[in-house]
């Protein structure tokens, strides 16, 4: 019987299926394998092993674990936020907990979750939230659509959703902490969502961490300005606009599957697409593309379609960031909107929206065409300014082959010798990008050579466990503090990997996928003896190396006892290699 609810989740949950909810993964052997999703990587280096239920990356990372660990990694949550979402994923029932062990993370989902509750009832429960919802129902959203994305309305009152979350034990502070009111100068709060219509915020795993509100009722203000038509949640340690895409949680499974990634502008734009069939589209939600967005997008597709309105020739924020997405790497097509969002299109000709996807044009072809109708190609100015607009953006281009043809599509386009081209390219500029801290690849230390042959050693014993009886107690003297418990763990168990201790449990899981992956077919014994021979010499060799230092301070010291001692030893360890006595 299984008491444990951690067990529970493990039996029902499996590893390959966890994490293919979060990046695409592809059948390698009997494991599966990844571009890992916590380091800039472009070769696969992140593997899972179902038979093991683990997953592993052997890249610049290194990281590893079970599906609780990778849970933790990728939602940014403690233990507990990760036992709970995937609770809720094997349909696991956890026990009420004791409140004093409730992580603050955990009571700010509590709140986003019962406020996003509240908002939901009020589009219902009242005359103005049914005036909201007949606003939404004129717009052409469905009541599917408006309960498959949970919409709400937030009344026009001071303290509407704070006093709701007070009568359910959560302070000011904590309230104000998700970004749901704000302080008066006053020291009296108020509601920062006061008559507006409210599309909550999701992050991967459906939980909301955050609201959208447009503006449906004109709320007072202090300072007698105009009410913005959109605000959102403000940055919080749940929700970060630069790196979160609307939709993301439902279109995830539907870009993976169609390969491409459509993307729009506003939560309307992805509920209308979403309604008339168009599953895999994700919203900015109004801010430019982000490193962290790209980054997210690119575990389910290298495919990246723009539906929105695209001055790729202009120096805006939009431009900076396809050039970035570009210089990622993502090949970028341009859905070209007749005039109009697509939430309009999708309500007024549904399957022209899909069309419109289906012959969007690639980023070279959009470039240039909407660079060559700006200015004319037959005056010396119109040449200047095309070749200042398209330079930087071919310079961009990551891939060699392909910068090629853009820059034989600019030679022929101005009608010039593509080696002029090349001249011009090499002096152009790009806009450096800002990097992110947490992009930056992990740099790890270097293994050294005897980690190398301790790691490949441990290996050979997990391929044949009959290697372990060669090692004999004397033996392991050889080998590093951390690794001897490894090896005796071997010894003692035949190499086999049963009731293995918990303080060895990463490690040899660790060890045990990098054995099914890494390893070439090859004669295993005849393998671990040239390691193990290897291993020894360099081990003696390094000793006889610090007792020569040894040997030559006792001379300095004149203390002719040591340097008796330390030539014995020297000698001794000299005949084990067949190298010249001192």
């Amino acid at each position: 019987m299984i008491d444990s609810p951690i067990e529970q989740i493990k039996s029902r949950l499996d590893v390959v299926d966890v994490i293919r909810g979060y990046i695409k993964v592809h059948k390698a052997g009997a494991n599966y394998r990844a571009v890992c999703p916590f380091h800039n990587e472009k070769k696969p280096s992140f593997f899972i092993s179902p038979a093991k239920q683990i997953w592993h990356c052997f890249g610049s990372c290194s990281e590893g674990g079970d599906i609780f660990k990778f849970v933790m990694k990728i939602e940014g949550v403690e233990f507990g936020d990760a036992l709970r979402i995937l609770a809720q994923k094997a349909g696991v029932e956890l026990k009420r907990q004791d409140p004093k062990l409730v992580t603050e993370k955990q009571r700010m989902f509590e709140i986003t979750g019962l406020a996003c509750q509240f908002f939901e009832t009020q589009l219902e429960g009242s005359q103005v939230g049914k005036e909201a919802k007949k606003y939404l129902l004129n717009r052409g959203v469905s009541e599917e659509s408006i309960k498959k994305w949970r919409l709400g309305y937030a009344p026009d009152v001071w303290q509407g959703v704070s006093d709701f979350l007070n009568g359910r034990g959560y302070n000011n502070q904590e309230i104000e902490k998700v970004g749901l009111s704000l302080k008066g100068k006053t020291g009296r709060y108020y509601d920062r969502f006061r008559g507006r219509i409210i599309f909550p915020i999701f992050n991967l795993s459906s939980q909301v961490i955050g609201f959208g509100g447009r503006i449906f009722k004109q709320t007072e203000r202090h300072d007698g300005q105009e009410e913005a038509k959109y605000i959102n949640s403000p940055a919080t340690s749940l929700y970060d606009k630069s790196s979160v895409l609307y939709g993301l949680n439902k279109a995830g499974i539907e870009i993976r599957k169609r390969d491409k990634c459509v993307l729009v502008e506003g939560y309307m734009d992805v509920i209308m697409a979403s309604q008339v069939g168009l599953e895999n589209v994700v919203a900015t939600s109004g801010t430019a593309l982000t490193p962290f967005q790209l980054r997210i997008l690119k575990r389910y597709s290298d495919n990246l379609y723009t539906a929105f309105d695209m001055d790729l020739a202009g120096n805006s924020a939009t431009k900076r960031g396809i050039d970035l997405a570009q210089s990622e790497g993502f090949n970028i097509k341009i859905v070209t909107m007749p005039g109009k969002d697509p939430a309009d299109v999708a309500l007024e000709d549904p399957e022209q929206l899909q069309k419109l996807v289906d012959s969007a044009k690639s980023i070279h072809d959009f470039y240039f065409e909407t660079t060559f109708v700006k200015y004319d190609k037959n005056t010396m100015d119109g040449k200047r300014e095309i070749s200042k607009a398209l330079l930087p953006i071919i310079k961009r281009v990551p891939n060699k082959i392909e910068q090629a043809i853009w820059v034989q599509s600019l030679a022929n386009g101005l009608g010039v010798k593509e080696e002029d081209v090349l001249e011009e390219l090499g002096k152009a500029k790009v806009e450096e990008f800002e990097k992110h801290q947490e992009e930056e690849e992990k740099v790890l230390t270097p293994k050294t050579r005897k980690e190398l042959l301790e790691e490949r050693l441990e290996i050979l014993i997990i391929k044949d466990p009959e290697n372990a009886d060669l090692i004999k107690e004397d033996d392991l003297q050889l080998f590093s503090l951390e690794e001897v418990g490894i090896i005796d763990y071997f010894r003692k168990n035949n190499g086999k990997i049963e009731g293995v201790p918990d303080g060895l449990k990463d490690k040899i899981n660790y060890l045990s996928l990098k054995a099914e992956v890494g390893l070439e077919d090859i004669d295993f014994k005849e393998e671990f003896a040239n390691c193990f021979s290897m291993l020894k010499e360099l081990v003696i060799k390094n000793r006889l190396n610090n007792i020569s230092k040894e040997i030559r301070q006792a001379e300095q010291d004149k203390d002719l006892a040591k340097i008796q001692k330390l030539t014995e030893d020297y000698n001794q360890g000299a005949k084990l290699l067949n190298i010249e006595e001192v």
